[in-house]
């Protein structure tokens, strides 16, 4: 039996929001110390670049363009704003969007023209068990961002 080839389409778009780097699970000098310049109380902003096809602008242009991430978007009201949790925001937003969900390979973030995060799911892709389960609002990410140039 032959396999049948795969492509991936990628869809790129850009959209500019604001965010600040601050976790509430830490105090004042720890989420300084640890975000440095990106904890700024005021926030500071990205022209992200996303690479998806489907529901963009759904999810991306209706809920993040030109938003401030920590007070416009109620998933990160207790939640950091980093670009990885950013793409986990993304992915399984565009995956309640589409039909078949299950098609959806990865959402990549551009944070700047230098860093960028890929995600491609809780699950490893083709393995069909867990094709079939959501992803649970209490498993993301709160890895430290590397948001700087």
């Amino acid at each position: 039996m032959s396999q049948q080839p795969v492509a991936l389409l990628t869809r790129k778009e850009t959209f500019s929001a604001c965010h600040r780097l601050h976790s509430k699970h830490l105090s004042d000098e720890e989420n300084a110390e640890i975000y440095g310049k990106c904890n700024n109380p005021n926030g500071h902003g990205h022209n992200y670049t996303a690479d998806i096809k489907l529901a963009m602008d759904a999810v991306i242009f209706k809920q993040l363009d030109h938003k401030n991430l920590d007070k416009d978007v109620d998933y990160f009201k207790n939640l950091p704003s980093t670009t990885e949790n950013l793409t986990i925001f993304i992915w399984d937003n565009i995956r309640d969007k589409l039909k078949y969900a299950e098609l959806l390979y990865e959402v990549k973030v551009y944070e700047t023209d230098k860093n960028s995060v890929t995600y491609r799911g809780p699950y490893p892709y083709n393995n069909s068990q867990y094709l079939q389960n959501k992803r649970s609002a209490k498993t993301s990410c709160t890895n430290i961002s590397s948001d700087s140039d």
